[in-house]
């Protein structure tokens, strides 16, 4: 059960961040639902009552996260947990030979900026917040969980972008569990495999088709209520931290 831990999701108005909200609310906890001004979350938040409240942000603008994290102690009175699953993706080998052209170094950094950096960005500043509370029997305050990718350590062609951003999460989880840890303040990532959320609903059925069967067990692709599961666990498991926790399966990307 979450009842009354406070959330404070981003990417919430869809995939694995909004499976996470919708668990939330399911079981008892408060959010505030942090994604784009272009996105379905204010829509989302009204559809889910009154434990949901949507703040328009952008992870890499620090006066956004301030102001999802001011909402957050207005409506709700602290911060229990941060959940980072905002994130981009971008496909494009590292030089085409058969175009004579290199990767893009503005996409290369756009990725680093928002997926690595956006993800420090609400850690940083939310922190500030979580670590405000009164300590537990445990003397612990709080717990933040990022998304990186199974991408981070067997990247397929095309990845380098991506998989750097989520290496850059991955390594990043032990130090910052380390420094958070006299205030009581844990920190966990998980690494997802091949999840059904909107971009992979958006391929065709052959398509979905081979990459559940690449997956070996069970041979099917996630579903984003079981990322959500997990976020719940680590909540509610305070020797879990400073952890990266693959959930894929079985799943080791080929080239």
């Amino acid at each position: 059960m979450l009842r009354n831990v406070v959330g404070l999701v981003t990417g919430g108005a869809s995939g694995l961040g909004r499976a996470t909200v919708e668990r939330f609310v399911r079981e008892g906890g408060k959010v505030v639902l942090c994604d784009l001004s272009t996105s379905k979350g204010e829509e989302v938040a009204k559809s889910l009552g009154e434990n949901v409240v949507f703040s328009a942000t952008d992870v890499t603008s620090e006066k956004d996260v301030l102001k999802a994290l001011d909402i957050c102690k207005e409506k709700f009175g602290r911060l229990d947990a941060a959940i980072n699953c905002a994130g981009l993706g971008v496909a494009f080998k590292t030089y085409n030979f058969k175009k004579d052209q290199a990767h893009s170094l503005e996409d290369f950094l756009r990725i680093l900026t928002v997926n690595t950096g956006g993800t420090f960005n609400v850690i940083r500043l939310a922190v500030g917040l979580i670590g405000k509370n009164e300590p537990d029997a445990s003397n612990l305050r709080g717990v933040v969980v990022n998304t990186a990718s199974v991408a981070a350590f067997d990247g397929q062609i095309g990845q380098a972008a991506y998989s750097a951003s989520k290496g850059g999460i991955v390594g990043m989880t032990l130090p910052i569990a380390r420094d958070l840890a006299s205030q009581g303040i844990r920190v966990c990532t998980i690494a997802p495999g091949l999840f059904d959320t909107p971009l992979l609903q958006s391929l065709p059925e052959k398509v979905r088709t081979y990459l559940a069967n690449t997956v070996p067990c069970p041979s099917r692709l996630g579903n984003p209520d079981e990322f959500a599961m997990l976020v719940e666990s680590i909540i509610r498991n305070p020797m879990l931290n400073g952890e990266v926790i693959r959930l894929d399966g079985a799943l080791r990307m080929q080239p």
